[in-house]
């Protein structure tokens, strides 16, 4: 057998490999393009489609098909054989860069939000060089925008890549303010998989379930979740043998499946990857949650990843662990103690100021009939959303607020006046379950995810509105004269969390008092799909 470190990411077409195919010159222009932005060449594009052709048929490839994903939350691809006949009966492989850049799907039988008629069906796909192209089934994959003849984006991923331009944009300039300058931000995320694994001569014998996902009548099971002995508890053999396979072909495709363990309900398990840069990331998951459904029938199991399958006990969520960085460092690590990091409070403060903003917005991107049944009970938060920051971090919100803290301006140091906190460790907050948004150290963790969305949308709505938020404080500061800079930060951030600190709750999100508060603070509860959609053609979200 292979080594462990050997088998991962042979089906993928990725730096490493496009080091190794392309010459050095064109690699170079290549790289200018994945970090830097610049415009790609066609005669690059020529030569990476050339050296994508190459490998892609060497590992056992016949067909390429531009990946995308349309507004109907799956993904979607159309083969094209790399054969191209000659006239003498024979035939040559052939893959320019014109195929790698744009393929022309039908753009009006998808969802479309009636921007096509029929009468109106050309679309494109645009190659998107920094999700890397796979191997699967035999077919080379390209990841790829999708969007109308006239321009209009169609797909998941061409809002999601402009917000992620957005924050980069406005954090590099907060960034100047504190003298950095980096290449680029982006934020990554680390999506936990949650899903249920049943037999398939069980699922057969339920209608209900194999046309909605989920059972709709019959009896309580004798024995449900009173004792939670499956949690964490041994593997079933059958399950095992699933999971291995899981793993094997993810590794290859590059998929950094980390942890996986049974969940709290029967017959309920999770797969946790290691982060990644956020596109790249739901690039994966997306190709996940299709490998678990195809795995498991090759076990005679079915793999479900409705959000609700039974009643009485959890259902699968989607944990969003979201956080931004540079190259070189995580602009949501405290440090040592969060009062020695002004920096971090700034990036601190604008996400609570978002998520208060766009409330409204976070909850409809996560809107689905089969979410509507897991928020509010078995582990899933409330609709209502709030943000949970732990006992040590809402100290120091509280004390910004009071106007106990302040700077030194030699050292940037956040004072409160008394003895200084302790170092703060990752794991600095406790864990709280019914919290939809939760500080987890160094990164949010958005619980409110449903297991089978793609997360595309609140990835792009959190982006777009922190983006926001750090625009208004570098409108607001850009301009001070630097030995002035830390106090009018400090007293920025005050103002800011004042307006904003309704949306901070580390309490019982289930308990019955918790709607009440909630009301009494001006927050939303919008408990149904049909109740939260309006916030996406609301004045507010469209501005």
């Amino acid at each position: 057998m292979a080594e462990l470190t050997d088998r991962f990411g042979t089906m993928v077409f990725s730096e490493e490999v496009m080091k190794d195919y392309l010459p050095k010159d064109i690699w170079k222009r290549l790289a200018a393009t994945l970090e830097d932005g610049e415009p790609l060449d066609l005669d690059v594009a020529n030569a990476v489609a050339h050296a994508m052709k190459v490998w892609a048929i060497s590992k056992g490839a016949t067909h390429y098909a531009h990946w995308f994903q349309p507004l109907s939350g799956i993904t979607s691809e159309k083969h094209d054989s790399f054969l191209e006949p000659n006239h003498n009966g024979t035939a040559i492989t052939k893959f320019t860069g014109k195929n790698l850049i744009q393929g022309e799907p039908d753009a009006s039988s998808f969802p479309n939000g009636g921007l096509r008629a029929t009468f109106e069906a050309r679309g494109y796909t645009a190659w998107d060089p920094t999700s890397p192209a796979f191997i699967k089934d035999e077919v080379l994959c390209i990841p790829t925008a999708f969007c109308s003849y006239t321009g209009e984006a169609l797909d998941k991923k061409t809002p999601l890549l402009r917000s992620m331009t957005a924050l980069d944009r406005e954090a590099k300039r907060v960034l100047a303010l504190f003298g950095k300058t980096p290449k680029k931000v982006v934020p990554s995320v680390g999506d936990e998989q949650e899903y249920f694994l049943i037999k398939k001569d069980a699922y057969r014998k339920r209608k209900d379930l194999v046309i909605t996902g989920r059972t709709l009548f019959g009896a309580n099971p004798c024995k449900g979740q009173e004792l939670e002995e499956h949690y964490f508890g041994a593997i079933r053999p059958t399950v095992s043998a699933y999971m291995k396979d899981l793993d094997e072909e993810l590794w290859a495709l590059g998929i950094p499946a980390k942890t996986k363990h049974n969940e709290v309900a029967p017959c309920q398990h999770e797969l946790a990857p290691v982060y990644e840069e956020v596109n790249e990331a739901i690039d994966q998951n997306l190709v996940m949650m299709e490998k678990m459904k195809l795995i498991a029938s090759r076990h005679d199991l079915v793999c479900l990843l409705h959000e609700k399958p039974f009643d009485g006990i959890n259902g699968s969520g989607k944990h969003n662990n979201w956080s931004i960085g540079t190259e070189s460092e995580n602009l949501l690590d405290p440090g040592d103690t969060p009062l020695d990091n002004l920096q971090f409070i700034v990036f601190l403060t604008a996400v609570i100021e978002s998520v208060d903003n766009y409330q409204e917005l976070l909850r409809a991107s996560v809107a689905s009939a089969g979410n509507d049944h897991r928020l509010g009970a078995n582990e899933a938060p409330p609709a209502i959303v709030s943000i949970f920051l732990g006992d040590q971090l809402t100290e120091v919100v509280e004390k910004i607020i009071d106007g106990k803290a302040s700077v030194h301006a030699t050292h940037g140091v956040l004072d409160l006046g008394a003895d200084a906190l302790p170092k703060l460790m990752q794991d600095n907050t406790d864990r709280n379950r019914t919290s939809p948004f939760a500080f987890t150290g160094n990164k949010f963790e958005f619980r409110a995810c449903g297991s089978e969305q793609n997360v595309s949308d609140p990835n792009m709505v959190l982006d777009a509105a922190v983006a926001k938020s750090l625009k208004a404080f570098a409108d607001a500061l850009e301009g001070t004269p630097e030995d002035k800079f830390q106090d009018a930060a400090l007293e920025y951030c005050k103002k800011v969390l004042t307006d904003h600190q309704r949306i901070l709750f580390s309490g019982d999100g289930y308990s019955d008092e918790w709607p009440i508060e909630a009301e009494k603070r001006g927050l939303a509860n919008n408990k149904t799909t049909a109740d939260a959609l309006p916030a996406f053609v609301s004045e507010k979200a469209l501005a």
